[in-house]
């Protein structure tokens, strides 16, 4: 670079000679060569000073020129005063108008070779041949970063940006041209594209979906990228490409955590969560770390994934990590673990909830869901926990399954201590939160559809008219949290689930995100197919999370609604746990269901009568 600045000065500073004497070959002098020489020797120091020899010309910045020329003003500047002392000694005279020429030529030649070999790296020959053509969705400052950031990186190929806005259309951006909406499928066909990056994030959510949906149906992977003012902690943009995810497009509106609410039901308390291993409870866990507790108790009775979720905790730092291996149907592990460590909040996420599996196991269902919450509630009521907090399931409402069933048991064991702490004039809480699935729980039907997508399909549905409830994994552990803030006891709290979703939609829309087209009767030879398998024991076509949506109670949150449980008397679930646990205890699966179901079926009519849910 130093060798081409300077034979660029020596050129410039013919060339003003040449113009200011109107001769293509003006004389070289001693005089003329020695300042000609001393032109250069003035200008590279400078040069280096100010920089020019720092930047990595790929990345030469357009800004640069203004760097290019300050630091040929005072190049030039200096050059004159060694001229106008060479004149005092009578070395000849300079024309007045040779430095001006300099200047200009100089700063010309010395700019133009920098962003000629800018243009010369970035270019190249166009796609090589192990790059893929992409589209960006965005015309934005963040769809131009992230164009100018692939260019020659990677194996993705920009071919150029897509947006709504007419005003764009046809314009280039970052050097892009913008198509409308409306050609995609062409441009797909013609490009061979199989990927579209979508840099709008700034953009209301509606739209957002929109789009989203717009561009799954091409057959295409469809990608994301954050706006650029959330991107803080300084990584390159295009590490943060990311695939989308499936929660996008349930429609779901985001709102912000209650920071006062979390600080309340945390911050410098003792806190405990059974199953903390599992997709909630590990979640609720990895939540309750940043709010400060002064100890977080993780009781859990899977070895691996106890071992999993306290390293997770114990290398991010935060409170005392306390790992308990056990289950909540043992009392006295229970009874020792809440005692020595004076557990203040309880959250019960230790169930099992995988309905054929509960179906085909009623007994161990019974006796983990029902009987390991009444032992971990009552022991937590003898011990002066001031807050228990039970995750129920939307499948507790009018259950036809044992899981179902038992969860509503579990909601009603919950709502017998509540109404006992309030009768002795205790300030412990007893509630339970109930709510859908969760995206990406274990067991759930997400997972399953990327394993069966992964592997090339077929994806299976039991029913595709079946309708579910669906929210994100950190967005259901923070409305527990804050659901437990809120519990003056003997509440069923009801988070808000949005719309139910269509299984054969979400089956779709996922294979359409991977980047596939789905196999059926308009396009039957390529693609993943969608197979219906039947339903399998148990399974509802639909389910609720109310009996009487009029009936619930709005809180201070917006997503949080309370069914107010306290006043319904629970005089015959003593005589009810009784029987069922004699049940269990002979082995008698039938009995055992029969006793689950009938109190439940007489308990439906009068919690539909008194608004309880």
């Amino acid at each position: 670079m130093i060798l081409i600045d300077s034979i660029s000065l020596l050129a410039a500073i013919w060339c003003s000679y040449a113009l200011r004497l109107s001769d293509w070959s003006p004389a070289i002098t001693p005089e003329r060569l020695t300042l000609a020489i001393l032109a250069v020797g003035v200008a590279i120091p400078v040069f280096i000073r100010l920089g020019l020899y720092r930047s990595v010309i790929r990345y030469l910045p357009e800004a640069a020129i203004w760097t290019i020329l300050q630091a040929m003003m005072i190049a030039t500047m200096c050059w004159v005063i060694v001229i106008f002392l060479t004149e005092m000694s009578g070395r000849g005279v300079v024309p007045r108008s040779v430095p001006v020429l300099y200047f200009a030529l100089g700063t010309l030649l010395v700019g133009s070779t920098r962003f000629a070999a800018k243009w010369v790296l970035n270019a190249g020959t166009g796609m090589r041949r192990n790059e893929e053509p992409i589209f960006i969705y965005g015309a934005g400052p963040t769809a131009a970063q992230l164009a100018r950031a692939l260019r020659g990186h990677g194996n993705r190929y920009v071919m150029g940006l897509v947006d709504d806005d007419p005003a764009n259309h046809g314009r280039d951006v970052a050097g892009y041209r913008v198509f409308p909406p409306g050609d995609l499928p062409r441009l797909v066909e013609r490009y061979g594209i199989r990927e579209i990056v979508l840099s709008m994030s700034s953009i209301p959510p509606e739209a957002r979906q929109a789009v989203i949906a717009r561009v799954t149906g091409l057959g295409i992977k469809v990608r994301s990228v954050p706006d650029i003012s959330d991107i803080v902690d300084g990584r390159y943009i295009v590490n943060q490409i990311r695939e989308i995810e499936i929660d996008e497009l349930l429609g779901r509106s985001f709102v912000p955590p209650d920071k006062d609410l979390l600080a309340k039901a945390l911050s410098g308390k003792t806190v405990m969560v059974t199953g903390a291993g599992g997709s909630i409870g590990s979640e609720l866990c990895r939540l309750i770390a940043t709010w400060k507790p002064t100890k977080l108790v993780l009781l859990e009775a899977s070895e691996y994934a106890l071992y999993r979720i306290e390293q997770e905790l114990t290398t991010k730092g935060g409170p005392e990590i306390v790992p308990v291996l056990g289950s909540v149907t043992d009392e006295q592990l229970v009874r020792r673990t809440i005692r020595t460590h004076r557990i203040e909040v309880l959250y019960h996420a230790a169930a099992h909830k995988h309905v054929p599996l509960v179906e085909s196991n009623v007994l161990e269902g019974i006796r983990n869901n029902v009987f390991g919450t009444l032992t971990l509630a009552k022991t937590a009521a003898s011990e002066n926990v001031s807050s228990f907090v039970l995750i129920s399931s939307d499948k507790a409402v009018r259950p036809t399954n044992v899981m179902g069933a038992t969860k509503r048991w579990a909601e009603l064991i919950v709502r017998q201590l509540a109404t006992q702490a309030r009768t002795s004039g205790s300030k412990q809480t007893f509630c339970a939160v109930r709510f859908g699935n969760v995206i990406g729980s274990n067991g759930s039907v997400v997972p399953l559809f990327k394993q069966q997508i992964a592997k090339g399909g077929p994806v299976t549905v039991t029913d595709p008219d079946m309708t579910r409830y669906f929210m994100s994994i950190p967005e259901a552990a923070e409305l527990i949290v804050q659901a437990g803030a809120l519990s003056e006891g003997g509440d069923v709290f009801l988070l808000d689930m949005g719309e139910p979703v269509r299984i054969g939609d979400l089956a779709e829309n996922m294979v359409r995100l991977a980047g596939f087209k789905v196999r059926n009767a308009d396009n039957p030879d390529s693609g993943i197919s969608i197979d219906v398998i039947g339903k399998r024991p148990g399974e509802k076509p639909f389910e609720e999370l109310f009996y009487n949506r009029d009936h619930a109670k709005p809180t201070a949150h917006p997503k949080i609604m309370r069914a107010d449980a306290s006043t319904i008397a629970n005089q015959d679930l003593a005589g009810a746990l009784v029987s069922l646990r004699a049940a269990v205890e002979r082995e008698e699966d039938s009995e055992a269901r029969l006793i689950l179901f009938s109190l439940i079926e007489e308990r439906t009519e009068v919690d539909q009568m008194t608004s309880v849910t």
